[in-house]
């Protein structure tokens, strides 16, 4: 009986100090849980606590597709890499080809069209 009563109010004592210690609930129909479901997978979140909540205060989620910004962190890292080793074989031969200025200029305007994608996809986005 000692530890229930010891486990009960350690409960309240947790309740009592968290941030969100107001308890909200309420009542939909099967067609809207569903509904609700469904708009949580199709935001990638699992946690219905965090999902309602972020609609209810803010009344929309937007879920990015981060693939052209992966497209991009991968070009960066090949163009710096490339510029790098262009650097190492230029510090040793005292010598740059025009081969090695002309690939690094293509691999940067491709750098440019994707930020530039990004940025329109960015711009696209509504509430």
């Amino acid at each position: 009986m000692h530890f229930l009563y010891k486990y009960q109010r350690q409960e309240v004592d947790n309740i009592a100090n968290l941030k969100r210690n107001v308890l909200l609930n309420f009542r939909v129909t099967e067609d809207e849980r569903d509904l609700i479901t469904e708009k949580m997978a199709a935001a990638g979140i699992r946690n219905k606590e965090a999902y309602l909540r972020k609609m209810t205060l803010d009344g929309y989620i937007i879920r990015l597709n981060l693939a052209d910004v992966r497209e991009m962190t991968r070009l960066l890292s090949s163009a710096t890499n490339n510029m790098n080793q262009i650097a190492k074989r230029a510090n040793e031969t005292r010598s740059i080809y025009e081969s090695d200025i002309k690939d690094l200029q293509a691999q940067y305007n491709r750098l440019w069209e994707q930020a530039d994608a990004i940025l329109r996809s960015l711009a696209n986005i509504q509430k």
